[in-house]
C-alpha cells in the first residue's frame, strides 16, 4: 500500500471513529457492532452484481431489525470506497471528511432500515 492510500485510509477510520461517538447513544450501541471496511473501489465480482464503479459506500447484510432472521450470504457491513471518495471531493481534504461521513451515514442508515426516500427525508439522500 502506497502512502496516499495509507493518509485516505487514516482520515477516513478517523472520521468514521469520531461521526460514530457523535451519534445518540441508542444509534451508537447500535452502530459499534456493525464493521466498516475499507476498499479502493468496487471489486469486479461486486460490479457484476450490478454496483457501479464509482458508488462511494455500499451496506450488505442483514438489516438490524432482521439481524438472524434471514438467509444473508454476508454478514452485515459498511463498504466505503476511498478512492472514489477522494476524486468525488476533488481531492480536497475537508470535503473528502465530509463525504466520508455522510456516506457512512448514509450506509448506517440502510443498515437501521432506511430506504431512499427515508434518507433523503433526513439530508442523508
Amino acid at each position: 500500500m502506497n502512502s496516499a492510500w495509507n493518509d485516505l485510509l487514516r482520515i477516513a477510520q478517523a472520521e468514521v471513529a469520531e461521526t460514530l461517538e457523535g451519534l445518540p447513544e441508542p444509534l451508537r450501541v447500535r452502530a459499534r457492532d456493525l464493521p466498516v471496511s475499507y476498499e479502493r473501489a468496487p471489486s469486479p465480482a461486486l460490479q457484476s452484481d450490478g454496483i457501479e464503479p464509482d458508488t462511494l459506500g455500499l451496506f450488505v447484510g442483514e438489516e438490524y431489525a432482521e439481524t438472524g432472521q434471514t438467509l444473508a450470504p454476508m454478514p452485515a457491513q459498511i463498504i466505503l470506497f476511498l478512492d472514489n471518495l477522494w476524486d468525488f471531493a476533488e481531492g480536497d481534504p475537508e470535503l473528502y471528511r465530509d463525504e466520508v461521513q455522510a456516506t457512512y451515514l448514509h450506509e448506517l442508515g440502510h443498515y437501521l432500515g432506511l430506504d431512499e426516500l427515508d434518507l433523503d427525508d433526513r439530508g442523508l439522500a
